[in-house]
């Protein structure tokens, strides 16, 4: 392994790859902060640029770009609730509520120290566990998929405020239901389609998001024009944050960093998923007071998601170098670039191409300080974009969800259904549904379907699948817990207070 680190070293310590690292970061920031652009567009768009490089210059630029855009993706998830990438939707939930109170600066602040560190701790972990994990991840079936599907989905409880348990679980179904419209791949059929072509692929999912945060958080604005006409008032763009804060936060950074690496090492999950179960395990995790927090501005609320996405970011390399299995849809564009190079990811990378198996790893952490030291000198300037006033800021955030959506398919019938999910959910959000359940359901809906589809086939139609393996039923009794933990919580508080009333 030293051997490895010291050949990692040597290659990505030249001045051509070091220069490579900073424009793949530098070029990831900037595409992952527009609202509809994510990490698989900023690598599609560098792909060709690296056709004339060596192999691992090339893996290096690539994967300098991919942690680059989920790095620079908080940026519009703090400051205009845009969160164009799936990775960045939880960020948004307590990052742009301290937008909105002052404190941008220390918001975007905490976030690239969340992003650095869970991106540096996870590299640690793969340079240790890499070969250990990957055989870990083997081991894990559809049954055990379908069931950690359930845990993020039974985390609602994360996202619904005080007593409306019942309102974060009706939004997590319609999410579960929009995640059906389309074809169905595996029997061919069309569902819900209503006889239109343009929804024979489903609704995107950046549809969706930027329908139901940006364009909705834009008509929004409007709305709440009377209550408060004047832009945010930034904090003097004050990054510090006090001994206190970083007390509290250093323990979630430390836990989500941890759960966001092994949920990245499991094919198929991604920093989607880990941002929301770090997200709601840290709620569930939090006192009563603190827990009220969440939603409305809370640190932990920022760190723990920021810091699980960039986690699971790396994890995800392991399945890719390791045993040539893509863990999630960007890595499954960088696994095209190594057999474009000719090369095939697997048990044999370590021994067939150990200068591209160490120097991707190396870069990784290289690439994590590049990005801390090129984002914290601009966050002065990137949180001024909420001094614009509204008269500008709101048209705005408005043609750049427009277009965001538009660009990607070209289709006036994703403008028009945006507009229509845009209605909807403010109409919801006037009524106090929360929204983030349903994007949820919506992201979770696809891959809970397939495993469980899988799964029925393996176990010959029956449902004893479920209790078959002991990690299928460890994860269905967390999810239990987690699912009932509302009821549990009140009769347990009732109980208590019976009690206290006869003494």
């Amino acid at each position: 392994m030293l051997d490895g680190l010291l050949l990692g070293l040597t290659t990505v310590m030249t001045l051509h790859n070091l220069l490579l690292v900073f424009g793949g970061c530098a070029a990831g920031t900037l595409i992952g902060m527009l609202p509809g652009l994510g990490p698989i567009s900023a690598i599609a768009l560098m792909i060709p640029i690296t056709y004339g490089f060596e192999p691992a210059s090339g893996m290096i630029l690539l994967s300098g770009v991919y942690y680059g855009a989920i790095f620079g993706g908080s940026t519009s998830s703090i400051l205009i609730n845009a969160p164009g990438v799936a990775g960045t939707v939880a960020t948004a939930f307590d990052g742009y509520p301290l937008a909105q109170k002052g404190l941008a600066g220390k918001a975007l602040a905490l976030a690239a120290w969340s992003s650095f560190a869970g991106g540096t701790l996870a590299a640690l972990m793969l340079v240790m566990a890499a070969p250990i994990l990957a055989k870990l991840s083997l081991g894990f079936q559809s049954a055990d998929y379908f069931v950690l599907m359930l845990l993020g989905l039974s985390l609602v409880s994360a996202f619904s405020p005080p007593g409306q348990y019942l309102k974060s679980l009706l939004m997590t179904c319609l999410g579960l239901m929009l995640s059906t419209v389309g074809t169905d791949l595996s029997a061919g059929v069309q569902r819900f389609t209503f006889g239109r072509m343009d929804l024979i692929d489903g609704i995107s999912f950046l549809l969706l998001a930027m329908g139901t945060f940006a364009l909705a958080e834009a008509v929004m604005m409007v709305l709440k024009q009377g209550e408060q006409t004047k832009p945010v008032q930034l904090d003097g763009m004050d990054l510090r944050l006090s001994a206190q804060e970083l007390k509290s936060v250093a323990p979630v950074i430390t836990r989500s960093s941890v759960l966001g690496f092994l949920i990245g090492v499991l094919p198929g999950a991604g920093a989607t998923i880990a941002s929301f179960l770090a997200y709601g395990f840290e709620r569930n995790l939090a006192l009563d007071d603190e827990k009220r927090q969440f939603g409305q501005g809370s640190l932990k609320g920022l760190a723990a998601p920021e810091t699980a996405n960039n986690a699971a970011c790396t994890g995800s390399f392991v399945p890719l170098l390791t045993l040539g299995i893509p863990g999630s849809g960007t890595t499954a564009v960088l696994l095209g670039a190594l057999i474009a190079y000719g090369i095939q990811p697997g048990p044999r990378l370590f021994v067939d191409e150990p200068g591209v198996f160490w120097s991707v790893i190396v870069s990784m952490y290289v690439g994590n300080v590049i990005l801390l030291f090129l984002n914290l000198p601009l966050i002065p300037y990137i949180a001024k974009l909420l001094q614009i006033p509204r008269q500008f800021l709101i048209p705005s955030i408005m043609f750049f969800s427009l277009m965001g959506v538009y660009l990607v398919s070209f289709n006036t019938f994703d403008i028009q259904m945006m507009v229509i999910i845009a209605t909807l959910a403010v109409t919801l959000r006037l009524l106090e549904f929360p929204m983030a359940p349903l994007l949820l359901g919506f992201i979770l809906g696809g891959m809970l379907e397939d495993n469980l589809r899988r799964a029925i086939t393996l176990g010959d139609g029956e449902f004893s699948f479920l209790i078959e393996r002991p990690v299928t039923l460890v994860l269905l009794g967390i999810t239990a817990l987690v699912l009932f933990n509302p009821l549990l919580r009140r009769g347990v508080t009732w109980l208590l207070e019976r009690r206290a009333g006869k003494l």
